[in-house]
């Protein structure tokens, strides 16, 4: 919405020295949002004035142009010294006199044609500047000397017109005659603040002068002046006939204008006002009409009454019927469109836009005008439907004020009246305006959910000025809203009403008291855990989005049975592209590291925590409605509908972990990354990890495991299959991690348990055991751990051997042994006994102790 500060200045009795800015401010504290601020005019500088055309000479060119050599009284005040050279007939022989003296008109060449001596015009004078830093100088052109410029709409920033000069009447709008030399754009009141505000859903009143000069009054406390006054009278069809047939429109004012003068221009200021709230000055009918809505928010149509034919039919469309529309466009209409229709059928889309059988001509002079209420939804619809977006359609899809009809109505017939003549001869009224909602509060309810002193009688002052009706019955106020505003519904939305007009800056800063209780939960305590301990390994922390699509699962080469495909469906998705949540974290990551790869980022450690979502199956979610609290069944039955919600750990690498330099090659970052950082999140949180081969997609068969606590698989990791790397547009052998966070932290220990550190030395045995290759380290691993027992710190694999003297089809694993004990020195029989016991129970996977 665009508005001039002197049009809501009308309104609202606006301070004399209040600026566009100042204005904007307090836009800003009614709630509105003020994306721009700018001057009409604040552009030029210098001398621009007041300048009387004395005559002129036509000279064509040799490029088929014709130019006006012209001499123009600028005021004596702005003479030049010497006379301009002599015109060819009808020539100045003499200096003009000036209260003070003789003085000389100026010489400036013109190309334009629509002006006549002794037409008053707007000349820029040496030493000015327009618009776009377009200095005026006295310079030499088509064989003159022009000193200076007679300027168009355009060139002075006004306006987008440059068909021809700016000729002003031959007085001001105040009947005065122009004072030559005057400064032009002072005298002509076209310099001007003029605000740009995008409108919220929930104001669809502030689309109007009238809206944003209430609550410009409101917030300044100032008086406001309603240019809606008139109160809508009961149905009544004097005038042309109406039948509304569709709930879809309440109400419906026709009024009848004849005798209007087609020909009668558009006056200055309201031209001014229209450019300036970016609409084109067409004729003066349809400037009256796109006045009067910008004015009071109202959408109003005129038709020719002459190409009427039959009674006006609110009503749905019918199937197959067609309407051209006034941007020329053949739309054929849906059984759910909202039309304006005569005997001939469809002649307007309701709330849109007219068609064109019945569209004001250049010989109109009978008139019915129509201001009506129509459903926003149904506009909204018919809107997106046919992808015809107009200034009416965006207000009625923001709730209309239905109480302005008639008002809007009857400002349209006065303006045509006043400015084209004629007289109105009829109106009809069919429906009527709805009845507005009622809500009892208790006049201290804003006062105690705002948090701040707010006096009763503040609470009715605001809510009377917002255009409530109070009844204040002393502990409590019965409240009706306006009918413009549709959003006071609940008791609460009058306590936000009166917390934005008294002003949320008041509210006090005060700092909650911290609750009783035990600090964070063991699950919040583990997850911060983990992402400084991830961080501090060299990971790097994102957040992707947590949207996916049937490409992204296809991508990872998931079959139709896996579990990732039950994927939640989104109704109204940000990008039809990806309209399903995610069911794992790596589709974001690999994009990621993609956009990074793309970049120069070669060498690449990305992870994230975050939610993955399951569905729960195909039951529908309940709708409950908002006027009460649902009830706890009806919350469990919406609880049980949600999708299962896990939180997941996901990690990739790509490039060189460690980069090449004078210590040695590059240690390129592969799976024992991902698997030392699943090591990790495992410690961090206090659970043991056990590795197990796995096939699982997105990873390469005999390259990826299953991660498993306390015999549950919590996640999987390994290298990524090519075909998923070529998908994805991956750096080669890149490899990930995905893993369950909750089932992890759900595991055995506590977040972050260390071992207890004993004073007691360690004594050190290293073994060597041989076994089948099938055989993982980690099933060695875990019988060790079981068969050494409680003296056992820790038991770590350092090397792998094939070969002789190891029989074919065998490996010996050494594993570094390490027994300690808290409160002793261990024995070296202690020490030989466990060491024993675990060489015995790696016989349970097949283990033998290596000879040699």
């Amino acid at each position: 919405m665009r508005a001039t500060k002197s049009w809501i200045a009308e309104y609202a009795a606006l301070p004399d020295d209040l600026s566009g800015r100042d204005l904007g401010e307090a836009l800003v504290r009614a709630g509105l949002e003020v994306e721009s601020v700018e001057t009409i005019g604040g552009d030029v500088s210098g001398p621009v004035v007041i300048g009387r055309v004395l005559g002129f000479v036509e000279e064509p060119q040799k490029n088929g142009k014709v130019i006006r050599w012209c001499h123009v009284d600028a005021g004596a005040q702005h003479a030049p010294q010497d006379a301009p050279a002599p015109l060819e007939r009808g020539g100045i022989t003499a200096p003009l006199q000036g209260e003070d003296g003789p003085y000389w008109p100026r010489g400036i060449v013109c190309g334009a044609s629509n002006f006549n001596p002794e037409d008053r015009v707007v000349v820029a004078l040496p030493g000015s500047e327009l618009p776009g830093g377009f200095g005026i100088a006295s310079r030499k052109t088509y064989g003159h000397m022009s000193d200076g410029m007679i300027c168009a709409e355009d060139e002075l920033g006004l306006g987008s017109d440059h068909q021809g000069i700016i000729v002003l009447p031959s007085t001001d709008a105040e009947g005065v005659a122009w004072t030559i030399g005057a400064g032009a754009l002072d005298a002509m009141g076209v310099v001007d603040d003029v605000l740009e505000m995008p409108i919220t859903s929930d104001m669809g009143y502030c689309l109007s002068v009238r809206g944003l000069a209430r609550e410009a009054a409101q917030s300044l406390d100032v008086a406001f002046t309603d240019v809606v006054s008139l109160p809508t009278p009961a149905a009544h069809a004097d005038g042309y006939p109406v039948r509304l047939e569709t709930p879809a429109s309440g109400l419906f004012v026709a009024l009848t204008v004849e005798g209007f003068d087609p020909s009668a221009a558009t006056p200055d200021w309201m031209r001014q006002r229209l450019t300036a709230a970016g609409m084109r000055s067409l004729s003066l009918s349809i400037d009256v009409s796109n006045y009067v809505m910008l004015e009071t928010g109202q959408p109003n149509h005129c038709y020719d009454a002459d190409a009427l034919r039959g009674p006006l039919v609110v009503r749905t469309a019918a199937a197959g019927e067609h309407l051209v529309t006034l941007d020329d466009v053949d739309r054929t209409l849906d059984l759910a469109d909202v039309v304006i229709a005569d005997d001939r059928g469809p002649i307007g889309l309701a709330g849109i836009m007219g068609g064109q059988d019945t569209e004001l001509r250049d010989t109109t002079t009978r008139i019915v005008i129509e201001a009506a209420h129509f459903d926003p939804v149904t506009v909204a619809r018919s809107s997106r439907r046919h992808k015809l977006s107009s200034e009416a359609s965006r207000r009625f899809e923001r709730w209309v004020n239905p109480g302005a009809a008639y008002s809007a109505a009857r400002r349209v017939a006065d303006l045509l009246i006043e400015l084209g003549g004629g007289a109105l001869v009829a109106e009809t009224v069919a429906g009527a305006v709805p009845t507005m909602p009622t809500q009892r509060i208790e006049v201290g309810l804003p006062e105690r959910v705002l948090g701040m002193p707010i006096p009763a009688s503040t609470v009715v002052e605001v809510l009377r000025r917002s255009g409530v009706e109070v009844t204040d019955e002393g502990a409590a106020l019965t409240l009706v809203p306006p009918t413009w505003r549709f959003d006071l519904v609940d008791a609460y939305d009058y306590v936000e009403e009166v917390g934005i007009k008294v002003g949320f800056d008041h509210l006090p800063s005060v700092v909650p008291p911290a609750p009783v209780g035990g600090g964070l939960t063991r699950e919040q305590t583990a997850r911060r855990a983990l992402l400084r301990a991830l961080a501090a390994a060299g990971f790097v922390e994102v957040l992707t989005f947590p949207w996916a699509s049937e490409a992204d699962l296809d991508a990872l080469g998931l079959d139709a049975s896996d579990e990732r495909r039950a994927t939640v469906r989104l109704v109204n998705p940000l990008a039809d592209t990806a309209p399903l949540l995610r069911t794992s974290l790596l589709p974001g990551l690999f994009g990621a590291l993609q956009r990074n790869a793309s970049r120069g980022v070669d060498d690449i450690a990305l992870m994230e925590i975050g939610r993955v979502f399951f569905t729960s199956g195909d039951a529908a979610s309940p709708e409950p409605g908002v006027s009460e609290r649902p009830s706890d069944a009806v919350l469990d039955e919406i609880a049980a509908t949600l999708p299962q919600q896990p939180r997941h750990l996901g990690a990739v690498v790509a490039g060189a972990w460690r980069p090449a330099g004078w210590q040695g090659p590059a240690e390129p970052a592969g799976w024992q990354q991902v698997f030392g950082l699943a090591e990790l999140a495992a410690r961090t949180v206090g659970v043991s990890l056990e590795r197990r081969p796995a096939t699982r997609a997105p990873w390469h068969p005999g390259r990826c495991a299953a991660l498993v606590v306390d015999g549950q698989v919590v996640g999987y990791a390994g290298e990524l299959h090519p075909a998923v790397i070529k998908a994805f547009s991956l750096p080669a052998r890149t490899a990930a991690l995905e893993l369950d966070v909750d089932a992890l932290i759900a595991g055995v220990g506590g977040p972050g348990s260390l071992p207890l550190v004993s004073g007691h030395p360690v004594a050190k045995e290293d073994i060597a055991l041989v076994v089948n290759e099938a055989v993982t380290a980690a099933q060695v691993e875990s019988a060790i751990t079981a068969g050494a027992g409680e003296l056992l710190e820790s038991a770590t694999l350092f090397d792998i051997y094939r070969g002789v003297p190891v029989p074919a089809g065998k490996k010996s694993m050494a594993f570094a042994l390490r027994f300690r004990a808290q409160d002793r020195t261990l024995t070296a029989e202690e020490v030989a006994l466990a060491r024993e016991a675990a060489i015995t129970a790696a016989g349970q996977v097949g283990a033998t102790l290596r000879a040699e």
